[in-house]
């Protein structure tokens, strides 16, 4: 297990560790949350090794093998597929030690390493690497493409598949959704809740944590805190806490006051003065209870647009592209003043082109569009922050768009983006990319639009921004269009969705979660269709109605049992998830937090957190099942 106890961890000038202690223990799912800059990475570079503790004690199984993302990928020409595979070392050693054993024409060398590698898996490991860069959204041709063809975001997705790849017995992942799709990220999801090791994470996706770990370890205030459950199991718990903080607090000040009066009152005269002193020194002792700060430090909102026209914008049988190629055609969708739209759909297929066609960087290629004359787009895209100007202030910045406003009102403005004080007067250059970002959000509020167009927004962005944000969304009077990863932003900020798909766009009739299913019912049909492809090309299956009447026999027999105990899966499934909605509605009763339901709060949480679980292993075990089924299937087949 990983124990840090203690714990002292300064940098520079900032303490970010004090007197920290936590124990996380193998095979453990670990939320690390906490505001930028309160030491989360910081963290994970301790357990890298990069970083020594100042005082205090960590330990750390020396047998353990960490894996972990690298946070720069050079321009290699080696193709996509053998560099990830570069990641595991130890098949790399292998693979140089067996070339050189048959250069040697030594047989019991070239035996015992073929042992060796059999024993690693190795002789699957390069089907292994393709399934995981399939996954992350590379194609089969795409794996064969050098590294330096990619761009930064594909190149970090290659870092992410290295660090996957790793046999392991400790997962490092700092922000692993930076840069993915919804559908990569679902991916993604799914492969991580299998991981059989120890999991460090730190995400800025609530919903993410929330479906991978077990356990929160919140970096606050130089301590580091533990929460049993998931992300949201930990914010009403910190809720409750922060709560009884403040009562406490408050009761603190009010004793500290009365003390305080009776010594102002009574120190210098004789007959009091032994108490008074007495009164001064407790007040001296008295602990410092921190007053809780359970609002976020941003406070974003949409000034109301001073123009809604109706429609904003209209579009019917639109094709666009780029060149002679079309990406999207026959598109129908009108834009009107509160339209809450979120795009769906598989990375490729589109949905950027359609914001940049509705943001007028690509104009149609055929079709009516007709932008309203009152239209003022607000756009929010990730390569639009390297157009700040890296010299200048974020000040500077917003006097530029509104050069005739006071000083005082833009600071105000900005602050509530987190820029404070000298922040505001600093020069850009030096800002982290979630910085950057909330300032190309702050002039793009400023400028008061009547339609937003938001190409994942919440990249670099912490959960007190994504939260500030998400709020701020709420209460916009104009149309906005919305493509994002985070499913939380989405769920609460979309009505409608439409799904973008060869070539075209469609309102989608459904939420979130039947999305999730459609993408896994059109990767079996793509698969399904793969395969029989092969089997026409290949002249491999040539059965007749008899034959195929046998073959569906035996795969009754043979699968029947295991239908069965998927279909008991899928009742017990049924029950969890009935008894969570339950949990969850007492969750939300107000009167739960109070002091005198602390112990029926606790046992709700418990069984939530034991439910959740136990939920996660039956889901787990119906897909080992559905395995066992497929692999029969292709047996037969």
């Amino acid at each position: 297990m990983i124990t840090i106890s203690q714990a002292q961890l300064i940098r520079g000038s900032k303490t970010l560790l004090d007197e920290a202690s936590v124990t996380i223990y193998p095979g453990h799912k670990v939320g690390l949350v906490g505001a930028n800059g309160t030491g989360k990475s910081s963290l994970l570079a301790l357990i890298l090794g990069k970083l020594h503790l100042d005082k205090g004690e960590f330990s750390l199984p020396a047998n353990w093998q960490i894996s972990s993302v690298a946070q720069e990928t050079p321009a290699l020409e080696v193709s996509a597929l053998e560099y990830v595979l570069d990641g595991d070392e130890e098949f790399r050693q292998l693979e140089a030690q067996l070339a050189k054993a048959q250069q040697d024409n030594d047989g019991n060398a070239i035996a015992l390493i073929h042992g060796k590698i059999d024993a690693i898996g190795g002789y699957a490991i390069r089907a292994r690497a393709g399934a995981l860069l399939a996954g992350l959204g590379f194609s089969e041709v795409e794996q064969n493409n050098p590294v330096k063809s990619f761009s930064g975001g594909w190149r970090m997705r290659l870092n992410l598949a290295q660090a996957l790849l790793c046999r392991s017995d400790l997962l490092l992942l700092d922000e692993p959704t930076n840069h993915l799709d919804l559908d990569t990220m679902y991916w993604l999801e799914g492969w991580i809740k299998s991981y059989q090791g120890t999991l460090i994470l730190i995400s800025h996706d609530r919903d993410f944590i929330d479906a991978i770990v077990d356990e929160i370890v919140h970096v606050e205030n130089h301590q580091l805190n533990f929460y049993k459950g998931g992300y949201t199991a930990f914010e009403r718990v910190r809720a409750e806490r922060l709560a009884q903080q403040q009562v406490a607090f408050e009761r603190q000040q009010k004793e500290r006051a009365h003390m305080q009066s009776f010594v102002d009152r009574f120190r210098y005269k004789a007959s009091k003065a032994k108490q008074a002193q007495s009164r001064l020194k407790a007040l001296e002792r008295m602990t410092e209870l921190l007053p809780s700060h359970a609002d976020s430090p941003f406070q974003m909102a949409f000034k109301e647009p001073e123009a809604l026209p109706n429609p904003l914008v209209t579009m019917e049988q639109v094709s666009v592209g780029y060149g002679d190629k079309t990406i999207l055609s026959k598109v129908q969708l009108n834009l009107v003043p509160g339209a809450r739209i979120g795009l769906l759909g598989r990375n490729g297929a589109g949905k950027s082109t359609l914001i940049k066609l509705l943001s007028a960087q690509l104009k149609p290629l055929s079709g009516k569009f007709e932008p309203n004359p009152g239209l003022n787009i607000g756009y929010f895209a990730q390569h639009q922050i390297e157009f700040l100007q890296l010299d200048d202030t974020p000040l500077q910045h917003l006097v530029r768009l509104a050069p005739n406003a006071r000083e005082q009102e833009l600071r105000n403005f900005l602050g509530g983006f987190g820029f404070n004080g000298d922040m505001a007067l600093s020069p850009v250059r030096p800002f982290s990319g979630g910085e950057k970002a909330r300032l190309v959000l702050a002039l793009l509020v400023w400028q008061r639009p009547n339609v937003l167009l938001l190409d994942e927004p919440t990249n670099h962005l912490d959960l007190e921004m994504r939260h500030a944000l998400t709020m701020a969304l709420q209460t916009f009077e104009g149309a906005m269009v919305i493509v994002s990863h985070d499913r939380h932003l989405l769920r609460l900020s979309c009505s409608d969705y439409y799904l973008v798909d060869q070539g075209t766009v469609s309102p989608f009739n459904g939420d979130l979660d039947d999305y999730h299913q459609w993408l896994l019912d059109a990767a079996k049909a793509a698969t399904a269709s793969q395969k029989l492809e092969t089997a026409k090309t290949s002249n491999t299956v040539q059965v007749d109605k008899k034959q195929q009447k046998r073959i569906e026999a035996e795969l009754r027999q043979k699968t029947s049992p295991l239908r069965k105990q998927q279909a008991k899966l899928e009742a017990e499934q049924t029950k969890f998830t009935a008894r969570l909605a339950e949990l969850e509605e007492l969750l939300a009763d107000g009167s739960l937090y109070e002091a005198e339901n602390k112990a029926k709060m606790t046992q709700v949480l418990n069984e939530r957190t034991q439910l959740t679980q136990a939920m996660d292993e039956s889901e787990m075990n119906w897909l080992d099942i559905q395995e066992q089924i497929e692999a029969i299937e292709q047996s037969v087949q």
